[in-house]
């Protein structure tokens, strides 16, 4: 089974990679958050599931060096065309555009990271069992994922403010393939242990995402995340998307501080390792 409709979805998200320098601003401290706790060292072949745009392979490939590789693995030719164009300096960044679920991957590497990128799976297992075959025994895999919504303002107050202007929007599916497929370690630590995985554990972690301003916060929710979504699910007119864009500088306003925009946010970091 392939992610078919994935693939479609994320080649036309033409925005993720025409912001991708402020989104990866935002989420830098998620990508730290794994790095951390990753355990990376020079010399290592690493697994970057997700890669989108790049930054998680620059960061990696910074640690594992000339002597190691890492290989940024993504269903999107349009995200990785960005990752391409980073990273054409960094001899040790290899970039696959690629189903992660059923592709032949690059052997023998020694940890698998991923930010963000493990939500979006058809089959979870299935996936697992097929990534595990490219991870020496032993080795560590770190992966970051999105907790309950409630605990993450950053998707739930921008949904909050367009069905304020909108109207509510229809309710979806969170266990399908999505930002919080993932929310629920009850529901997904088993199926990496189906997939053979060992050690296999979930940690709620906080972190503080990242902008400058209100307003920088707010352009860029205009047109990413679930207030671009109801817009375009709602085709709004230039006064209701004003409406919208006005009460998003309004609320982040609320996480102001003296070093810029704070968004608090629960991150589910997921870690495991192949059975030796």
């Amino acid at each position: 089974m392939s992610n078919a409709d994935q693939a479609a979805y994320w080649a036309s998200q033409t925005n993720w990679a025409t912001h991708q320098s402020a989104t990866n601003a935002i989420m830098r401290p998620v990508l730290d958050l794994v790095l951390r706790h990753a355990g990376l060292s020079a010399g290592s072949r690493i697994l970057d599931i997700g890669c989108g745009t790049g930054a998680s392979v620059l960061a990696a490939a910074s640690i594992a060096g000339p002597d190691g590789a890492v290989f940024g693995i993504d269903i999107s030719p349009t995200l990785l065309a960005v990752a391409r164009d980073r990273l054409k300096e960094v001899p040790q960044a290899h970039i696959i555009e690629a189903d992660a679920q059923v592709a032949d991957l690059p052997p023998e590497c020694d940890a698998l990271i991923s930010r963000f990128g493990v939500m979006f799976f058809s089959d979870t297992t299935a996936a697992f069992a097929n990534i595990a075959k490219a991870l020496r025994p032993g080795a560590r895999l770190t992966m970051a994922a999105w907790a309950h919504p409630a605990g993450n303002p950053w998707f739930k107050r921008p949904a909050e403010v367009a069905a304020s202007v909108l109207g509510p929007q229809p309710k979806t599916d969170r266990t399908a393939p999505g930002p919080f497929a993932w929310e629920d370690p009850a529901r997904i630590l088993p199926m990496l242990e189906a997939a053979g995985l060992a050690e296999v554990r979930c940690k709620e972690e906080g972190v503080d995402l990242t902008s400058d301003t209100a307003k920088s916060a707010a352009q860029l929710s205009l047109v990413l995340g679930p207030a671009a979504a109801a817009l375009r699910q709602a085709e709004a007119n230039q006064a209701q998307q004003a409406a919208v864009l006005a009460g998003l500088e309004e609320m982040y306003r609320d996480y102001e501080t003296g070093a810029g925009i704070r968004i608090p946010a629960r991150i589910n970091l997921y870690t495991a390792r192949v059975s030796a």
